[in-house]
């Protein structure tokens, strides 16, 4: 198994996740069924369906967050940064965009979304910018942001709830409306396992092209066989979760799937841009590199300090659009919007693999992180497991994640 594993080039930390991942699905479907497989409620369509659409706002900022713990940085502000740009982003659909426009205006949600994507950059370049260039700790700066912005968020509002968002706003936040539909599933399901056949071809035409020792051919089919049927059976199984009677009456009857929810769309977006950017680009690259050996990186000639400010500014635009999936998923913003995010974002990313000692993480392993944390959570409420015990278990899990990622350092070194 371990000569296979080598010679198929897979992952293992991210086989490990699996692994895991499956252990713990399987174990809450029996837990939540009093340890009768047939009456386990874990596995069920709907159970699994709602959890990809919980799980899409960690995700997003995760993925941010791989750059920034790569870059032998922290950013602890992310929760009440969401906060504060999804308060802003209601406030503007529920109270000041009306009064111009009027209610649910065709462009509300547009200047809404677009408003907060910058008030997101801009903060995230303001915390960058005083990490970077005057050189104060990451951890300070965004410890303090986590202070500042918590209170900006309350001030927006005076602790009110803001609501409703605008009506196509909402289907941002997944739900009856916020979702593709089967027929719609199927076909990104077809296009996913086009785009894993092309990159295999391409990756094995590319190490080719250079020299490079390639992969046994019956591993490519394989992994190409596993990865689409994966993909296709994710679909099929989801598209077992239809649409209430009522709703699918409007419709026209019959039954409907709800199919993919559009926060898991975005979610797998961010993460296939961000696949992207720390992979493919420049300052991708040099990202790893900063984290690798700082000193290194400043003496090759890389803008250590420009490239540091621009992940903060990456992550405050994907904390922007994690706050807009949020508030549209609520219809409303609330005073403890965003509570304790940072603390399962960056779970998510460091259960994933990323170091904390910087140079090395990934975008699919933070995504995998975030899925873990999500099913122990909704496990554990599914259940009937108290919150405090809640909170024991994530810590552990978290201290189990860190010890792996130390004692594999250390053992590599």
């Amino acid at each position: 198994m371990r000569s296979l594993v080598r010679t198929a080039e897979i992952d293992t930390r991210l086989l490990g996740m699996l692994g895991a991942l499956l252990i713990i699905w399987v174990g809450f479907h029996f837990w939540s069924g009093d340890f009768h497989w047939s009456k386990g409620t874990f596995l069920t369509p709907r159970n699994l369906w709602n959890l990809s659409v919980q799980t899409a706002t960690v995700s997003i900022m995760a993925t941010g967050m791989v750059l920034i713990i790569v870059s032998r940085n922290i950013d602890l502000s992310v929760g009440a940064v969401l906060a504060a740009v999804g308060m802003a982003m209601a406030v503007l659909q529920a109270e000041i965009l009306p009064r111009w426009l009027g209610f649910d205006h065709w462009a509300t949600w547009i200047i809404a979304l677009a408003i907060g994507i910058a008030m997101g950059a801009a903060i995230g370049g303001v915390q960058g910018f005083v990490v970077a260039y005057v050189g104060v700790p990451s951890f300070i700066v965004t410890l303090a942001g986590y202070l500042v912005w918590r209170g900006v968020a309350w001030a927006m509002a005076s602790g009110r709830t803001i609501a409703p968002m605008d009506s196509t706003f909402q289907l941002i936040g997944g739900g009856s409306r916020g979702n593709i539909g089967g027929f719609w599933s199927w076909i990104v399901g077809a296009v996913a396992c086009l785009g894993i056949v092309a990159l295999l071809i391409n990756s094995r035409r590319q190490r080719g092209k250079f020299g490079l020792r390639l992969r046994p051919l019956p591993a490519e089919i394989g992994i190409g066989i596993v990865g689409c049927a994966a993909v296709l059976g994710a679909v099929a199984y989801l598209n077992r979760y239809l649409l209430p009677e009522r709703v699918a009456a409007a419709r026209g009857g019959g039954n409907i799937a709800f199919g993919l929810a559009i926060p898991v769309l975005i979610a797998i977006g961010a993460t296939l841009v961000m696949i992207f950017v720390g992979t493919r680009t420049r300052f991708g690259r040099y990202v790893f590199a900063i984290g690798g050996n700082p000193e290194a990186a400043t003496l090759s000639g890389i803008k250590t300090r420009w490239t540091i400010m621009k992940s903060f500014i990456l992550m405050g635009v994907l904390v922007a659009v994690a706050a807009a999936v949020q508030i549209a998923r609520l219809n409303a913003a609330v005073s403890g919007l965003g509570q304790g995010a940072e603390l399962y974002v960056i779970a998510a990313a460091v259960i994933g693999g990323t170091s904390l000692s910087g140079g090395v993480g990934t975008a699919t392993g933070a995504v995998l992180g975030a899925l873990v944390m999500q099913s122990l959570q909704s496990g554990m409420v599914l259940v009937g497991v108290e919150a405090p015990i809640q909170d024991i278990a994530v810590g552990v899990v978290l201290i189990v994640a860190v010890a792996i990622d130390t004692l594999v350092r250390r053992r590599t070194t």
